[in-house]
């Protein structure tokens, strides 16, 4: 329903700008968000895949450490991390005032230090944040890799730079693929950091376009070209899957193997490499914001905030219980009748982590508020009785688009625990009078309660951190974590809002320690 609400109304607009757009701002537009991709597949392909292979076929200090803290930016929201370094960074900051102290300058005429609002700026944040994407799925495949294949490749006079390009790589292209495109689009679903960094993609057009000249018209065109993008994304991921089928066979598949010990000062280079992703896109930004939540801790730590962060829990868990029961109504669905339409229904259901949340207010609020008006307009003339913004002005608004956008994290969760059950089980418990859904209740539930918890978490965090779709879609006098954030810091109210940052941050290690768990676990025999 969001997407064709979306082409619906780019394909007839109101007013169309479209001619506008295309001769003054869209090839800006166009040339920022292109760059801004291009930027953090190459950052996050580089950190992601080479820190990936340092800790999974290297031996150097500290790597059983950074196995699971190359993780830790996962935890980090984009645009924190840019208020963050903004404040680090600027004229008027630490870094500048050390460097203006040291050497007696004394204006910013008198040296150059890089802008962090740019675009190199934007890029450098994102990647900090996303590489993760890239990082967790390089280090799964290349875990699950077969001992025997990379010994005999070793045994024909491959080094293992070469064996790394020739066997690993091309064998880890599928997973790295998907974390790729992840990765890219979480970039076009960003709009808190290119909004305040002042590059304007079409994320940030889309708004400028919407709400700044108040043509939904214009904003749903946008929209839809941000549609294209992201259909390119997810075709592009599947193009560079083709055909590609890696069979892991033998006893061999899980057999450890001899990581190579470092020594010296490529012991030293392997440390630093990956332990400098962490102090940038961790800890650093976490120690930021514990002094600045303790200095402004009296300010914060008020009614309001504690509204606020009731606010952000309530709906989050809402929306993670409601995403999660719909998740278990495919899966189960799926799995009663595994009909060839029943699969493509769930596929296409599974599309809305794909769309920007930019995208998705859009789509949301067009149906919805024409169903209010529609109502309203309806109660008005038969009963005399105004029913108001019943769906659009209401919380529920905002479960619906964190349901569409984080079904495909729910269902993916559960769809793999469901699918470890064995069916001959089913066909026990029928054997023996159970009903299907009798058979869920007693059986599949209980057996699936690991990743039943998963899936509320990871969605639950995942509403924390959400921006573009809560900003737009939030009721009157509603207010979150992430919301709250970004007023601050467009306020250049850095300090006051550390607070709420910090505890969408400690929320958000909440999935990252279980995604290192899960990874152990997976290959503890590897360690």
């Amino acid at each position: 329903m969001p997407i064709l609400a979306v082409v619906w109304l780019a394909l007839n607009p109101t007013e169309n700008i479209w001619p506008h757009l295309v001769s003054t701002v869209l090839p800006t537009y166009l040339f920022n968000t292109v760059a801004l991709m291009l930027g953090v597949a190459i950052g996050t392909l580089f950190i992601g895949v080479s820190s990936a292979w340092f800790v999974t076929h290297y031996q150097f200090p500290g790597r059983r450490m950074l196995c699971w803290a190359l993780l830790l930016p996962f935890a980090v929201p984009a645009y924190v991390i840019a208020h963050v370094y903004t404040d680090l960074l600027e004229f008027a900051g630490p870094v500048q005032s050390l460097l203006r102290d040291v050497f007696g300058w004394t204006r910013a005429n008198d040296y150059y230090f890089p802008s962090i609002r740019s675009l190199g700026g934007a890029i450098v944040m994102l990647v900090l944040v996303l590489y993760p994407y890239v990082y967790l799925l390089s280090r799964a495949a290349f875990l699950e890799q077969s001992a025997s294949i990379l010994e005999a490749a070793q045994a024909l006079g491959l080094s293992r730079t070469e064996r790394l390009f020739r066997i690993a790589l091309p064998m880890a292209r599928p997973a790295i693929a998907v974390g790729l495109a992840m990765a890219l689009m979480e970039t076009l679903n960003d709009f808190g950091t290119v909004d305040y960094f002042a590059v304007r993609t079409l994320t940030a057009g889309l708004y400028d376009v919407w709400l700044g000249m108040g043509n939904l018209g214009g904003g749903a065109q946008i929209a839809s070209l941000i549609l294209l993008f992201v259909l390119c994304l997810v075709g592009l991921e599947k193009f560079s899957r083709r055909a590609q089928s890696h069979v892991q066979g033998g006893n061999n598949r899980f057999r450890t193997l001899e990581r190579v010990q470092l020594t010296g000062f490529r012991a030293t280079l392997a440390t630093t490499l990956c332990l400098l992703p962490v102090i940038l896109g961790f800890i650093i930004p976490a120690i930021v914001l514990v002094r600045y939540s303790i200095i402004h801790f009296e300010d914060s730590w008020n009614a309001d905030f504690l509204t606020i962060a009731w606010n952000s829990i309530s709906l989050s868990s809402i929306a993670a219980l409601v995403a999660v029961l719909v998740g278990l109504l495919l899966s189960y669905s799926k799995r009663l009748m595994n009909s060839t339409v029943l699969r493509a229904a769930v596929q296409v259901s599974s599309l809305g982590y794909a769309i920007p949340g930019a995208v998705l207010a859009i789509g949301v609020m067009i149906p919805f508020s024409r169903f209010d008006n529609a109502l309203d307009a309806l109660m008005r003339e038969y009963f005399n009785v105004s029913t108001g913004l019943l769906l659009s002005g209401s919380m529920g608004i905002l479960v619906f688009a964190y349901t569409v956008r984080f079904l495909a994290v729910a269902h993916g969760g559960i769809d793999a625990s469901m699918k470890k059950i064995s069916p001959h089980m089913d066909d026990a418990a029928r054997s023996l009078g159970h009903s299907s859904l009798g058979i869920l209740g007693r059986i599949h539930l209980p057996l699936m309660r690991s990743g039943l918890l998963t899936a509320v978490l990871v969605v639950f965090v995942d509403g924390m951190k959400e921006l573009p779709a809560t900003l737009v879609l939030r009721p009157f006098n509603f207010d979150t974590l992430a919301t709250q954030v970004y007023q601050f810091a467009s306020d250049e109210l850095i300090g006051e809002s550390a607070l709420f940052s910090l505890l969408i941050v400690l929320v958000g290690l909440l999935p990252v320690i279980l995604l290192s768990a899960t990874i152990d676990r997976s290959r503890d025999v590897y360690r």
